[in-house]
């Protein structure tokens, strides 16, 4: 399945001294994975935020510890769109292991897409045909050679 992925080295304090990777920094490999995606498709999700007061929040978030990663190792953290609705976008995300070759995780993110009203309030919207033509370009882009 066609994918966007980033690599990260695993930073002291990411994970235990068994390799064992905080929940929290999953979930920011994941954040740091879209933000990448969104600036590469010409969206970056900083200048959304501002101009449109709109942005992909999170709505739920599975993910399962698969394999260690330790401080120093390289690791790549890939996202493929799993299912795209009229305001939903369900990411399935996993994490490798460059330096072992293992899996760290995988599971499921899943986003709303929403606009904050004057008022404060989140108000989901639907997926703007720009942000939904990126997300279809990924979904039948040739995938990525081994």
């Amino acid at each position: 399945m066609p994918s966007f992925s980033i690599e990260h080295t695993v930073l002291w304090g990411e994970s235990d001294p068994f390799g064992l990777v905080y929940y929290p920094r999953m979930l920011e490999w994941i954040n740091d994975a879209e933000h990448a995606f969104w600036r590469e498709a010409g969206h970056p999700v900083e200048k959304t935020m501002v101009r449109e007061r709109s942005a992909f929040v999170m709505g739920e978030v599975q993910l399962r510890f698969t394999g260690p990663a330790a401080c120093g190792h390289r690791v790549r953290i890939s996202l493929s769109v799993a299912k795209l609705g009229e305001r939903t976008l369900a990411w399935d995300c996993r994490a490798e292991n460059l330096t072992t070759g293992g899996p760290v995780n995988e599971g499921r993110a899943t986003r709303v897409y929403a606009h904050l009203a004057d008022d404060g309030a989140l108000r989901s919207e639907p997926i703007p045909a720009p942000l939904r033509a990126a997300l279809d370009a990924l979904r039948h882009a040739a995938p990525a050679a081994p």
